[in-house]
């Protein structure tokens, strides 16, 4: 399964290489901070329990013949998305970090910076 960083993704949007970014968190989550030009579906909380049956359901919402960009808070549970997507034939990966991660490289914080290097090593 891939991942994709928070500066390696900001490169590919800045070079109009952009991939549909599919934000599974909650509604409530997504309006109060998202990454611009991303997309909804709220199937956090199932997928947290190991459901993936919410986001079956809502694969027509989701192109099939483009790169996705599965977005959650952390990233954990956007790794659950981002393999079911795979099994499903799309190409699909994760952000490492979610919007944390994704916050956290924005703003250039320490955690981030820790985290960056551990992503590198890896």
């Amino acid at each position: 399964m891939s991942r994709i960083r928070p500066d390696e993704l900001d490169e590919r949007l800045d070079a109009g290489d952009r991939p549909f970014l599919l934000d599974i968190r909650p509604e409530d989550d997504y309006a109060a901070d998202a990454i611009e030009g991303s997309h909804n579906v709220p199937v956090y909380t199932g997928l947290q329990r190991g459901d993936d049956s919410g986001l079956r359901k809502r694969l027509g919402e989701i192109p099939d013949d483009e790169a996705v960009v599965v977005v959650c808070k952390m990233g954990i549970v956007a790794k659950r998305a981002t393999r079911f997507l795979d099994e499903q034939g799309y190409d699909a990966t994760t952000l490492a970090g979610g919007m944390s991660g994704w916050n956290g490289y924005q703003t250039g914080s320490l955690g981030y910076k820790i985290r960056s290097l551990w992503w590198k090593l890896r």
